[in-house]
Formats: C-alpha cells, structure tokens, sequence
C-alpha cells in the first residue's frame, strides 16, 4: 500500500470518522497478561461467541488478524454481518427481536443507546471487567481522564468502549487557507485581524492577482459543512466575534450552558459577514455548492481563481496527493482573527460520540473475559498496529528505519514508505482496519513517520499538523463536550429540538448575509422566534447532560 493510499486515509478516513485529540499508548505490550490465551476453556477448547460487526469485502473468518486473536485468546469468533449502510438498522432489530449476540465488535451506540439498552438490561456494566482484565485500555483512561469521562455513564458506569481516535488536526478543524501567491503579488500580509481579511478580499476581487486581465477573481469561497467538512465560511469567520463551535451553538462558562446564536456579538459577526457578501467577497455558491464542485473550482486548468476558503482540509481545493502538481504549495493557513472587540477564538471538536463495543446479558463470564481480553489488547501499542494496519510487516506497515522522522521532526516508529505497489484488484484481508474499539490515539498516530517537507504528498500530515499548531492557543478555556450523557428521557426531545434550532440558525444566517432579511428590522423577530422553538428547554436538557443529573 503506497503512502498517497495510506496518506489520503490517515488525513480523511481517521478524520472523518474521528474524535478527538491527545492520549497515549500505553500498557503492556501483549494486552493479555503473559500473552496467556486468556479466557480459553480448560479442558483447552476455545471459548466460542458470536460477534456482531461491519460485513467487508472479505469474509472475517478468513482475516488474518481475526486468526491472530483467537490463537492468542483462545477464542472462536462467529460473526453476525451486516452491511455499512443497514448496520444501525440491523442492530435495531437485533435488539427488539431479544436474538442478539453476546459481542458487539460494531455497533455504532451512541451514549443515550447505551443508557437506554443498560437500563433494559441488555447491555452490562464493564467497569470491573476493565479493571481487572483491561490493563491497556484502564492506563488510558487514567492518562486521559476526558476519555473515562466520556465512557462514563451517569449512573457511574461504563457499557460501551469507543474506538479512540485523536486526530490532532481534527479537534482543530474550523481552518481557512489563502492564496500566498496573490498575497506576494499585491504586496500584503496574512492577515491578523477581520478589517485586515476585508483588505485582503477586497485587493483580491479588485486588483486582478492572478494576472489575467479579468475580474474572474473569487476572493472567499467555501460551501456547506454537510458537503465539505467546516467548508461553511460562518465556522471560521464567527470565532472573531463570539464562539462558534459550528455544530449546536453552545457556549460554556464556569460550567454554565449558554447559546451563541441570538447574542449582539452574533450579529455583529453577521453584520460582518453581510458586509463582506455585498461587496462580492464571497462567493454566492458557497451556500450550496459540494466537495466536487470545490475540487473543480481549485484544480480547474489554466489560470487560478480562487483566493481562499475555509474548510479543514486543504485537499478538499486541491491536489496535494500529486507531486507533479504544485499549485497546493503556495496555500497557507491563516489562524484565528482578531475581532473588533478582541475576540480570538477557534472551534474545538472534542467528545466520544460513538461507541463500538458492547456485552450483552448473553454472554457468560468466561465469554466476557475474552472478549475484554481482546479489546484491551487492540489497546496496546502491538495489537493497534496489526489490528489496523495488518498483520505482516512489510505489506501494511514497516518498521521505521534511522533518520524517519514523525510528523514534529522526532524519530519514528514505523512507516508506510517501501510498501509493495497496491494493486486496485486486489483485497487485503489482514487487519481490522476501521473496525473495532483500538487506540488510534495521538501518540500511536505520531508514531508514524512522514515526509519533513510539508509541501510534498508525503508530507501531507506535516502540514496539517504545523497548520493546527496555528489554532490550538485559540481554543476557549472551556467548551461543550460533544458526547456529553443525555437522559434517556430527554434524547426524543433534544433530537427535535437540535434539529430544528440548527435549522433556523442556518437559514437565517443565509438570509441575513445575503440581504433577504435585515439586521436593523428583522433581528428582534429572528430572536423571539427562538422562544418557540423552546431554546430555554434545548438548554436545560445539555446543561443536565453535562452535570449526569
């Protein structure tokens, strides 16, 4: 598997599926105690259960690393697939059908599911599984104490193990990058400040930087953060202003929930943006236009049009994967701006939402040990590599050799360089890859080595990772945890409620930043309409969430 491959999952699959930022690999080594089979019967026969996970292109049983573990834990595995897109559905009716596995490997449960299904007693606690018989997993959660936080349930324990993905780049994700090459022609500075990025954008529309002798300059161009990932411009512009964590608009102080979008600091962040679309600074297509219609837009052959743009990932406007394509290179972030009032803020996206393990009432204690056993050894440094990556080295991974360097310039571990050509007709059946509770936290993913040079293909994640180190000092002291506990009781309403306040703050920013609405006469009534969609109660139900009443 040749680095573009790789590099293109690690900086977009890990991302989009990811979590969070900054644990560790921890623990022993071999997970199980001795690397004993542990939990095998004792007459020597394996311990059988069924697991419930993702159906692949290749079948489970004959994975390479499926037969690693069971040798190692003296398990026999038999799985219950359903395909990606049906899992949650399939795992539904598993659940009310009373027919399900003792293991879900896969399940996608959110924390209200494991609330709900505990208290049915369906799913188990696994505190003192974890305790006694998951020493890599329970090393982690003491070294990271959000992540304990997030697995813990209000009732104080714990029925689900996420797989812990800390993708640096990923927490800090509400980035906007620039045309360095316009800037050096038109003679200006990244810009520092919001009425510095309104001289930029306004030289970039009206001074002709690429040099074509026509206005087919777009100075700002983003697009819907459904279609490109905090491709929306409002994600990066409104931290000048007020924070903005582009997802529920919840603000939190001295452990207080409040809501951002019906503050005067919100409207100026408007009145901001308004002012810059009706100059023609930003592009009108950036209200609906997708990923591919971007990579058109960046890549497009001949004289280059756009000036900036605000998403997470740079490759999502151009090529950065070819090094016969250079235009990526002159590209640079611009961190956080200051706003008129001296706000300075970035987006933290930082929580576990998403759970991949659980036990079922079904499974016997023998059953039980194993399958934490397991786990816990996806938790070690040894059982992450050959769980994601494969089994064998040379194929999926190498080890590092002298002079590889990680992402911050520090020795490698391992490396994706000198890997056999991927052949596209082939299917490799020799990891878990994205399957599975592990730790793919920021010490194992550092571990790999990358290009120094972070204008090259290679280096990739090098640049991302200098790019984030722009943001992190602009992170608020304190912001809602995205997987905070709701109550069971709460989780129909606050659904709704979510939904429909998300809605209304969209389609009214759209309004007024285009003009359909005005901020002097119409934004008395955008705020009274928030009583009725009951903001109070939206309120009320995260702040319980985050106090485990």
């Amino acid at each position: 598997m040749g680095w573009k491959r790789e590099g293109k999952r690690l900086a977009v699959l890990l991302a989009a599926t990811g979590l969070l930022l900054g644990a560790c690999s921890s623990g022993s080594e071999n997970g199980a105690a001795g690397g004993e089979a542990a939990g095998a019967a004792e007459d020597g026969k394996p311990v059988e259960m069924t697991f419930f996970a993702v159906q692949g292109k290749a079948p489970l049983e004959e994975n390479e690393y499926t037969k690693r573990v069971e040798e190692k834990f003296g398990v026999k595995i038999k799985w219950d697939l359903a395909p990606q897109d049906a899992l949650k559905d399939r795992r539904q009716l598993l659940l009310a059908s009373g027919d399900y596995p003792e293991v879900f490997l896969e399940g996608k449960f959110s924390n209200t599911d494991l609330l709900t299904y505990s208290k049915q007693g369906v799913l188990i606690p696994l505190n003192g599984l974890i305790d006694q018989y998951a020493p890599n997993l329970k090393a982690l959660m003491e070294k990271k104490p959000y992540l304990k936080e997030s697995m813990t349930a209000p009732d104080g324990n714990i029925y689900g193990i996420p797989r812990f993905n800390e993708c640096y780049h990923c927490t800090y994700s509400e980035k906007y990058w620039m045309n360095k090459d316009w800037l050096d022609k038109l003679g200006l500075q990244v810009p520092t400040t919001t009425d510095e990025l309104y001289e930029v954008l306004r030289a970039f529309k009206t001074k002709d930087p690429n040099g074509n002798g026509k206005a087919d300059e777009i100075p700002l161009t983003g697009a819907p953060n459904k279609n490109v990932w905090n491709g929306n411009f409002d994600a990066y512009l409104m931290n000048a202003f007020i924070y903005n964590d582009n997802d529920k608009y919840l603000t939190l102080q001295d452990g207080q929930v409040g809501f951002a979008a019906d503050k005067p600091e919100w409207r100026e962040g408007l009145a901001y943006m308004r002012k810059l679309y009706k100059e023609g600074l930003i592009d009108p297509a950036a209200f609906t236009q997708n990923d591919q219609a971007i990579s058109q837009l960046g890549n497009r052959e001949g004289d280059e049009i756009v000036g900036s743009m605000t998403t997470a990932l740079l490759s999502y406007l151009v090529n950065v994967w070819d090094d016969g394509i250079t235009r990526h290179q002159h590209w640079v972030a611009v961190p956080p701006l200051k706003g008129p009032g001296g706000v300075q803020l970035t987006g933290v996206q930082q929580g576990i939402t998403d759970f991949a393990f659980a036990l079922t009432n079904k499974a016997s204690e023998r059953q039980q040990i194993a399958a934490i056993h397991l786990v816990d050894y996806a938790f070690s440094e040894e059982g992450a590599l050959l769980s994601e990556y494969g089994v064998q080295e040379g194929i999926g991974w190498n080890k590092a050799k002298e002079g590889e360097l990680n992402i911050w310039g520090k020795p490698a571990k391992y490396s994706f360089d000198n890997l056999p050509p991927a052949d596209e007709n082939e299917i490799r059946n020799d990891s878990w890859s994205l399957l599975g509770p592990k730790d793919m936290s920021k010490e194992f993913r550092d571990a790999f080595a990358s290009s120094q040079n972070p204008l090259s293909s290679k280096g990739y994640e090098t640049r991302l990772a200098q790019a984030t180190k722009l943001y992190e000092p602009y992170a608020p002291a304190e912001f809602y945890p995205s997987g905070a506990y709701l109550r069971p009781e709460d989780t129909e309403t606050a659904a709704q409620l979510t939904t429909g306040i998300k809605e209304y703050v969209m389609t009214n920013l759209a309004q007024f930043v285009i003009g359909n609405k005005d901020l002097d006469t119409d934004w008395d009534a955008y705020v009274k309409g928030f009583d009725g969609l009951n903001l109070k109660q939206y309120i009320d139900i995260y702040q319980a969430a985050i106090e485990k009443k």
